[in-house]
């Protein structure tokens, strides 16, 4: 699963790979955002990033889809 984070007046965006599902993607970043302070995530290589919420413009989870092989028709 994607995520990308977005940071204030920051032109790159934060891209992490992660295992979990949007579900708990979603309500862990709520969660974050309520509670203030910052936000940690781990991803698939089990690096931990930990970004302060007081800078997110946004956060994109995206959609789990399996990875194509070969040529699209």
């Amino acid at each position: 699963m994607d995520v990308r984070i977005g940071i204030q007046n920051v032109a790159r965006e934060i891209v992490i790979e992660s295992a979990e599902n949007a579900e708990e993607l979603a309500k862990r970043v709520s969660d974050a955002l309520a509670a203030g302070g910052e936000l940690r995530l781990t991803d698939s290589k089990g690096r931990l990033m930990l970004v302060p919420v007081a800078g997110i413009a946004y956060v994109e989870i995206g959609v789990e889809e399996p990875r194509r092989v070969g040529f699209a028709h």
